[in-house]
């Protein structure tokens, strides 16, 4: 099924419905400020259902969106100087912090091998607005096959995983057609120095700029 998502009322309305469809451990595709994403809740069985999906393997973790930093306190995981300093200057927006902790709130699947987990806190509106509804973190994935091109809108999402469409296990979120924006930056904050992991919509020039010497 494909669900409206453009308004500030699509949004209220698809909401009870998407966190119904979550916590049955089924799967969600949905716009962001950089390209579509692929979801689920933060639960192993979701998890496997969406690497599944993606053809994954399931060693390599999946982000989380959250809807802010109390958010992903509230769920065990650890902001240093320097990831407080970097979520305070660039959240919301497309800026990925490898954070520790989180044992016995979320999954081990999540977490990469530096041992950690990766957060964002998204500045897509509707998106922002419906993780913080569902007062749980929505994990993240780019809405593609391996190797392949992200789809740029619902019809394509509804095309290339058309099984698990018609099947109910995947439910769309229609926010329209997004252009071809750079992923997010990412920024592994486990240890006291932050390390770079990968350069995206958020150059390293800018990251220092705002918080100085705490930036990778």
């Amino acid at each position: 099924m494909i669900l409206p998502f453009r308004t500030p009322a699509d949004v209220e309305a698809a909401t009870p419905r998407v966190r119904e469809h979550l916590l049955a451990d089924r799967l969600l595709a949905y716009p962001t400020e950089t390209v579509y994403g692929l979801g689920s809740a933060p639960r192993p069985a979701a998890l496997a259902a969406l690497a599944g999906l993606k053809g994954r393997p399931p060693q390599k973790p999946f982000l989380l969106l959250v809807s802010g930093r109390v958010m992903a306190e509230e769920w065990g995981l650890v902001f240093n100087a320097s990831a407080r300093a970097l979520s305070d200057a660039f959240w919301p927006g497309p800026l990925t912090l490898v954070l520790p902790g989180g044992e016995g709130h979320l999954p081990e699947a999540l977490r990469g091998a530096e041992g950690g987990i990766a957060v964002r806190h998204t500045s897509h509106a509707g998106i922002a607005r419906l993780v913080a509804a569902l007062e749980f973190p929505l994990t993240s994935t780019s809405a593609n096959r391996p190797g392949g091109p992200t789809a740029p809108g619902a019809p394509a999402i509804a095309d290339l995983f058309a099984d698990a469409v018609a099947g109910g296990e995947l439910l769309v979120l229609d926010g329209g057609v997004l252009g071809n924006v750079p992923p997010s930056t990412l920024v592994d904050c486990t240890t006291r120095v932050p390390r770079l992991v990968r350069e995206g919509a958020l150059p390293r020039a800018e990251l220092r700029r705002a918080v100085g010497r705490l930036a990778p």
